[in-house]
């Protein structure tokens, strides 16, 4: 056994990313679910492998394979955020975790061994304090973390832990496949150079693969031989930022949780400050006594006050209700009604913090400090939807180009990617100024005074003369116009496809419009004043 690589216990848990998925709420448990990465398929449930679904496959394929799929999008924050309950879980009960990636962390087994009495009984403390989550966990201890690993993957539902005896790592590792390393380029080159399995890739002089495979294939080769030189560094538990407020009976109306939570949200606050933080989105955790959690992530413009965070909670609940609560101005919302299923715990997480100095330089070169009250103040009379602000975002249609975000918050990630895309039959600058949020009705008439036509080639069926922009109002001539272009959007897709016209005119009353024509109706998109 290397000293430089004491015998590791390694604790996974298999499908991390979808656990985490179902955990947050953002998936169904029991059901086909898959995780996609980049447009395939990176993890599944067991539901979605019974009806063809394997890793690696293409949306669209694995739809077909399983028509009732429900898709999430990867959130690597998401299975980091899910997973750090669990590590303080095992911190509890075997010390010095360290976190390798989100559903995988290794600990030194020599330690727990001695703690428990024997490598079997730590291993099995590992597996009962998983277990105590109600979460599925395997475990392996071996010579090394990788081989550790590998045992961990090759333990089974009757056998969860699996152990590789003193010096039996090579052995154990030399019939798995070249794969197993993690590396797919190392793994399609070995492959192609005849060397299937890790027995193959260790029987290779060591000085011979440096020189073919530079310092990263030297590192795989010591790993496939059980010799694994990565040490285990346990992680220093950071303090805890989060705070949770229980409430046992649960809770039934909103006013009530509000004052039970604003200890619990000036705590918060004050341990971020004394950690010299500040919090600019909050993550608020609601759980009632079914097991039902609510969850969302709210943003500030600044920082969140303990009267800010009490303030999104109150929201939450109240979106919960399942109906708006209309009032007058000056007053709050109402609160006595109770809620659908008592809440026995609300749980405050910062999910993203800045520098406390730097958030109040902040507070000089942003929005005026009064203008945010005022505006903060509006919300809690009349609902966090009430002030909108305006974001840029992407898409064909001018209306889709803006989006109007609560005021506190900032775009969903991925609106500025979204925006910067390249989107084939957009209107180009100069944009108009006016933009209708609901198209107009208008009607456009060629010179034969029918209503214009486009066929499936483009081909017009006259050339546009009139033009009435709306109800009740005289017809004008076409003094000139401009199109058309054809506008087409997931013509793969027969109930979501959409074929359109665009038009520019100018009518006789000097006044120039942006036209869509769809299915023989004619709209104004906008107006160029």
């Amino acid at each position: 056994m290397s000293a430089r690589a004491p015998r590791a216990l390694v604790a996974w848990f298999p499908d991390w990313p979808l656990v985490a998925a179902q955990l947050s709420g953002e998936a169904p448990e029991h059901a086909a679910v898959a995780v996609i990465d980049k447009g395939v398929v990176a993890v599944c449930s067991m539901e979605a492998r019974a009806a063809g679904v394997v890793r690696g496959l293409r949306v669209r394929e694995a739809q077909v394979r399983s028509p009732g799929l429900v898709t999430v999008a990867a959130d690597s924050q998401r299975s980091e955020r899910e997973f750090e309950p669990v590590v303080r879980a095992l911190e509890t009960t075997v010390p010095g975790v360290q976190l390798l990636r989100p559903g995988l962390c290794a600990v030194r087994a020599r330690g727990a061994a001695r703690y428990y009495g024997n490598e079997e009984a730590a291993g099995g403390a590992a597996l009962e304090a998983a277990s105590g989550l109600g979460l599925e966990a395997r475990a392996g201890i071996a010579d090394s973390v990788f081989a550790a690993e590998q045992a961990a993957r090759a333990a089974t539902d009757l056998g969860p832990l699996r152990i590789v005896e003193p010096g039996g790592s090579a052995a154990f590792l030399a019939p798995l496949p070249v794969a197993a390393l993690g590396d797919p380029r190392l793994a399609s080159l070995l492959t192609r150079l005849g060397l299937r399995t890790l027995a193959d890739f260790a029987s290779l002089p060591a000085a011979e693969v440096r020189s073919r495979f530079g310092s990263d294939g030297l590192t795989a080769h010591a790993r496939a031989r059980g010799e694994d030189p990565r040490a285990i560094v346990p992680r220093i538990p950071p303090p805890p930022l989060d705070r949770a407020a229980a409430f046992e009976p649960g809770l039934e109306r909103v006013d009530q949780i509000a004052f039970a939570v604003r200890p619990v949200a000036e705590d918060f606050i004050g341990g971020l400050m004394r950690a010299g933080l500040a919090c600019t989105q909050l993550r608020v955790q609601i759980t009632d006594d079914s097991g039902a959690r609510s969850e969302r992530s709210w943003g500030h413009p600044h920082q969140f006050s303990p009267a800010d965070a009490v303030e999104r909670v109150r929201w939450q609940l109240q979106s919960a209700q399942g109906h708006a609560h209309q009032q007058r101005p000056g007053t709050w919302h109402s609160t006595g009604e109770p809620l659908s299923a008592p809440v026995v715990q609300v749980r405050l997480l910062p999910e993203r913090v800045d520098l406390l100095g730097r958030r109040a330089q902040a507070l000089f070169g942003g929005v005026d400090e009064r203008l945010d009250h005022g505006l903060h103040r509006l919300q809690t009379m009349l609902g966090h939807g009430s002030v909108l602000h305006a974001a840029s975002g992407g898409g064909r249609l001018l209306a889709q180009r803006c989006l109007l975000v609560p005021w506190g918050e900032e775009a969903p990630e991925g609106t500025a990617d979204r925006a910067s895309r390249p989107w084939p039959g957009v209107v180009p600058p100069p944009l108009p100024t006016t933009v209708f949020s609901e198209p107009v009705p208008v009607t456009l008439l060629g010179d034969d005074g029918r209503p214009l036509t486009v066929d499936a080639r483009g081909s017009l069926s006259a050339a546009p003369a009139w033009f009435v922009p709306g109800a009740g109002v005289p017809r004008r001539s076409v003094a000139s116009w401009a199109g058309p272009w054809p506008l087409r959007e997931k013509w793969w897709d027969a109930a979501q496809s959409r074929r359109a016209e665009r038009f520019q005119i100018l009518d006789s009353e000097g006044e120039a419009w942006l036209l869509l024509g769809e299915a023989g109706h004619w709209r104004a998109e906008a107006r160029y004043d």
